[in-house]
């Protein structure tokens, strides 16, 4: 009977480790790091559902900001590759960090798990190959693999269905501008070419904000990337969703008490210093003391999707390259007497393919004005628009520079009456370039958001301030 007892919870410890894989990283944990206590906490399920939708091909590109300490490389870089050699032994897997001996530490760490004797019980169908199994590169029966490479490095020819970048720069290197120039870099032309599966493949860069330069930086102003943004202490309520996982979190939340209360916390910001806080711990590289715009300013935060007028404001581009200026397309919607931002959208395209993104945004949302800048590329687009459709169409001249133009809606926004989502795949990067304002290389969100408040204010939605009142 005992003996009954024992292989029944056997069984069901054993289904627990193939099918859940929080539980799987319980048992990872005590395999890398047997005298460490797991402790577990709502973000590492978030960080848990963002993979499961990447293991799925439904998120494709995802950028996870979180304070140092936080499980992340074993989560990340160590458990989830183990996970899915467990599920696909034929699976390919290249993990990068900023060292090659970090990198090694990564995937010895993940061999261990997989050598464990609980793994094998669990995942009899993956084993490792004897041809292959060194510290860099370890490979199944099945052919599929692990391989760690150190930012920088060569890939000799080696791909991928999963990209992890994990830690790109070291702190020190974060400092210097061209080692960040040739982080990115190497991420653009080496390491994100490698993926196998261009459609479904999934690369994956966690790391902590050291500067705004770098390679989270870098990525989310490109867009095209889901942002996991998990600051040590939330400055704004935060609603986190993502398939069945929704966690809201209010100001001052501390992000795992259990491992850093808010008393420690305070402690490690003043020895880190206010900047270096703002950058690891707070996952803002840009401190916002003196910025124009302040975070406390959108405390509240809701969506809407209907109001007394729907209104897309446009700062237009016309050139594709990065390095060119983007066009921006804020779309607000006004509902008691409040300014509802309902999305923001950036591209780099030439003049033939912005005109049809102009006549597909305003096809989707149905806006009561489109308003488009009266100079260089809008002139042109609003005189084919005008003559081509029925679109409601007004030029904006600006007769201020874009910081003057700014600093003359802040009341609206310090009053409250310019609103921002709970959570958007655009927020994070748009709240970047926002609060950083004028210190920023691109500034298109902050023109396109800027057009539609001093429309507002022209129009008697809001009385002019003087400079006094400024």
């Amino acid at each position: 009977m005992n003996n009954h007892i024992f292989n029944e919870a056997r069984a069901k410890i054993e289904a627990a480790t193939r099918n859940d894989f929080l539980f799987f990283l319980r048992r990872a944990v005590k395999s890398v790091s047997p005298g460490v206590t797991y402790l577990h906490n709502w973000h590492i399920e978030a960080i848990a559902e963002y993979l499961a939708a990447c293991e799925r091909g439904e998120v494709t590109r995802l950028i996870i900001n979180l304070p140092p300490r936080m499980l992340k490389s074993t989560m990340v870089s160590v458990a989830w590759p183990a996970w899915l050699l467990a599920q696909r032994p034929e699976e390919r897997i290249m993990v990068a960090s900023y060292a090659q001996s970090l990198s090694i530490k990564h995937s010895t760490d993940c061999r261990a798990v997989m050598m464990a004797p609980w793994y094998g019980q669990a995942f009899p169908d993956t084993q490792l190959s004897y041809d292959q199994n060194e510290k860099e590169k370890f490979t199944t029966t099945a052919r599929g693999y692990r391989l760690a490479v150190s930012v920088g490095g060569a890939a000799l020819g080696e791909g991928g269905n999963f990209l992890i970048v994990d830690d790109p720069l070291n702190p020190l290197q974060a400092s210097h501008p061209t080692q960040r120039d040739a982080a990115n870099a190497w991420f653009d032309h080496t390491f994100a070419t490698r993926l196998d599966d261009k459609y479904k493949g999934a690369i994956i860069v966690v790391m902590q904000r050291l500067h705004r330069g770098d390679l989270a930086g870098y990525l989310l102003e490109k867009g095209g990337w889901e942002h996991l943004n998990l600051p040590a202490i939330a400055p704004a309520p935060t609603v986190i969703r993502l398939g069945d996982f929704t966690h809201t979190r209010e100001v001052g939340e501390v992000l795992h008490p259990a491992r850093e209360s808010a008393a420690l916390l305070e402690r490690t910001k003043r020895e880190l210093g206010s900047a270096n806080f703002s950058a690891q711990y707070q996952q803002n590289p840009q401190a916002t003391a003196g910025a124009i715009v302040r975070p406390a300013w959108f405390a509240a935060r809701a969506e809407v999707s209907d109001g007394a007028m729907c209104v897309q404001s446009w700062d237009t581009g016309v050139k594709a390259g990065f390095h060119h200026d983007a066009s921006a397309c804020a779309t607000f919607i006004e509902r008691e007497g409040k300014h509802y931002l309902a999305e923001m959208r950036t591209m780099r395209m030439e003049y033939p393919a912005l005109k049809r993104a102009i006549l597909a945004a305003a096809e989707r949302m149905k806006p009561d004005a489109i308003l488009i800048e009266d100079k260089a590329s809008g002139q042109s687009l609003l005189q084919d628009l005008k003559y081509e459709t029925s679109l409601p169409l007004i030029a904006c001249k600006a007769t201020e520079d874009k910081l003057s133009r700014l600093i003359r809606v802040t009341p609206m926004m310090e009053s409250g009456l310019v609103v921002l989502p709970n959570h958007a795949s655009w927020l994070a990067a748009f709240e970047e370039e926002l609060f950083a304002f004028p210190s920023v290389s691109h500034d298109d969100q902050v023109d396109a958001f800027s057009q539609y408040l001093n429309w507002v204010r022209a129009r008697g939605g809001w009385r002019n301030p003087s400079i006094r009142n400024l």
